[in-house]
């Protein structure tokens, strides 16, 4: 039987990114978001009974757990909802003919190459969070349903707990900021995830006529990089919305902020010291470049 054609089912709508995608989906289909009290990640269960209820065209899937360190100590939880949970969602979008888009992360690959990560290098996630996420990616694309795995890296927005906002916080209440200088990657604003995901659905509805999605996403499966154009450190990220901020307000004292090499800043789990993705393919196949990691910095700074 086929899923029900208009119908987005909308996973951690109340996340950066997916109270981004709930405001972007909206004239592409009905879209029916639950909380987590009606869709447990965390439950199979719970998942497969919500999916069967809705039977939706698209499962958009950005719910994850995320916290990277106490993956480390809680890593039957991170298994259960960035593995376990995908693994549902793509075998009941295969037996309805659904499309699964689903969020992964730079935390896939160890971070010690030189250059972007292309889609075809060699994975080796070096946490407990990084392995749940590649877990998940693996056992989605051998489920056998028409997906799009979207990778992306240090998201932010003006919504919700992120490096930014904790940030600017911090640097108006110190005097100084020590900040990760050696780890590279790319800034990638919510939002600007959110558009995108929605103008690849769009394109493949306008392939799709009468036909499933999982047929119009034959040839279109696969993972596809996506994160902001440029790169940056977060020492870097950070120094470029503190001078942003005192551009704003030249009234008010923000923190001076010192570069430290990670090894200074010990956490629970290994950090990537590269998270550069290369999103030549993204563009390829569906058309669109993401913005800049300065541009959407400057974005979100005015809209605060």
């Amino acid at each position: 039987m086929s899923p029900v054609s208009s119908r987005i089912l909308l996973t951690g709508a109340t996340g950066q990114v997916g109270g981004e995608l709930l405001r972007v989906l909206g004239p592409l289909g009905e879209v029916v978001a639950p909380s987590r009290s009606a869709m447990d990640l965390a439950d199979t269960a719970s998942v497969r009974e919500t999916i069967r209820a809705v039977r939706p065209r698209w499962i958009v899937n950005p719910g994850a757990y995320t916290a990277v360190d106490r993956a480390e100590s809680e890593p039957e939880l991170a298994y259960a909802v960035n593995a376990e949970a995908v693994r549902t969602m793509g075998e009941e979008a295969r037996a309805i003919g659904a499309g699964v888009i689903h969020f992964s992360t730079d935390y896939v690959f160890d971070g010690t190459g030189s250059i972007p990560y292309v889609e075809t290098d060699a994975t080796g996630p070096v946490s407990v969070y990084g392995a749940s996420k590649l877990a998940g990616e693996e056992a989605l694309t051998a489920c056998g349903a028409g997906h799009i795995i979207f990778r992306t890296s240090w998201v932010y927005g003006g919504r919700g707990k992120n490096f930014l906002l904790t940030i600017l916080k911090l640097a108006r209440e110190r005097e100084q900021l020590r900040v990760v200088g050696d780890q590279h990657g790319a800034p990638t604003w919510s939002r600007d995830l959110a558009e995108m995901t929605a103008q690849v659905i769009g394109r493949c509805e306008i392939d799709a006529a009468e036909r499933d999605v999982a047929e119009i996403l034959a040839d279109t499966s696969g993972v596809y990089h996506a994160t902001s154009r440029g790169e940056t450190t977060w020492h870097g990220f950070a120094a470029e919305a503190i001078r942003l901020q005192r551009e704003r307000e030249p009234g008010v004292r923000f923190a001076e902020i010192e570069a430290i090499a990670t090894a200074e800043y010990p956490t629970p789990a290994k950090r990537p010291a590269n998270s550069r993705l290369n999103c030549d393919r993204l563009a390829q196949r569906f058309g669109w470049t993401m913005m800049d990691w300065r541009a959407s910095l400057r974005e979100v700074l005015e809209e605060l």
